[in-house]
């Protein structure tokens, strides 16, 4: 499914609301089958190659939740599962189709993910201080569900970076040690600007 200016990271939620033809046959199979379909992010008039105007790389999701109306629209809920690299796109059928690879998160050194994990938390801390404690707690119980450096990133990208353009370099990062500073800086120059 494209879209523009939207971007799903693993263990992200995204609700759809599903109205076109093509998409409501895309879901429609998908139902019928894995339950599966990824999201790219549309990056201009869907003129052409495929390649052209779909990022690179996008996120297969699992449908969690779908209800269809009586106007054959469907709201859904989508659970983002993997980062894919779309390699190459098919003509023949009613909805955009590729066909993707896998592209895994890696940190290293391994010793280090806990360093990391503070210092992802540390950011976050300085970002939400200024909110109340109830968000706080609920920020920090997402936190707590990360148990390595690659999941707590998602996690916050998914929750906390909203400029389109970064979210969609972070998803194309596979090395999760280049991710953390992009997202400490994007997080403390967002505090920054919320206390001016």
């Amino acid at each position: 499914m494209l879209l523009p200016d939207c971007t799903l990271f693993p263990h992200g939620g995204l609700p759809l609301y599903i109205f076109e033809p093509r998409y409501r046959k895309m879901l429609e199979e998908a139902l019928e089958g894995d339950c599966f379909f990824a999201v790219a992010r549309l990056l201009g008039e869907e003129v052409g190659d495929p390649g052209d105007f779909v990022a690179p790389v996008g996120t297969i999701g699992l449908v969690r939740a779908s209800r269809e109306q009586d106007d054959g629209t469907s709201q859904l809920l989508i659970h983002g599962v993997m980062r894919v690299r779309f390699t190459e796109w098919h003509d023949g059928h009613d909805y955009p189709f590729a066909s993707i690879e896998p592209v895994l998160s890696v940190f290293t050194p391994e010793n280090q993910a806990a360093a990391a994990m503070k210092t992802l938390r540390g950011a976050v801390e300085d970002a939400v201080r200024p909110l109340p404690d109830e968000v706080q707690s609920g920020v920090f119980a997402l936190l707590d569900r990360a148990d390595e450096p690659a999941l707590m990133t998602d996690i916050i990208c998914q929750q906390f970076i909203h400029e389109a353009d970064l979210r969609q370099e972070l998803l194309e990062m596979a090395s999760v040690g280049d991710r953390i500073p992009v997202i400490c800086d994007y997080l403390s120059k967002a505090r920054l600007v919320s206390e001016d």
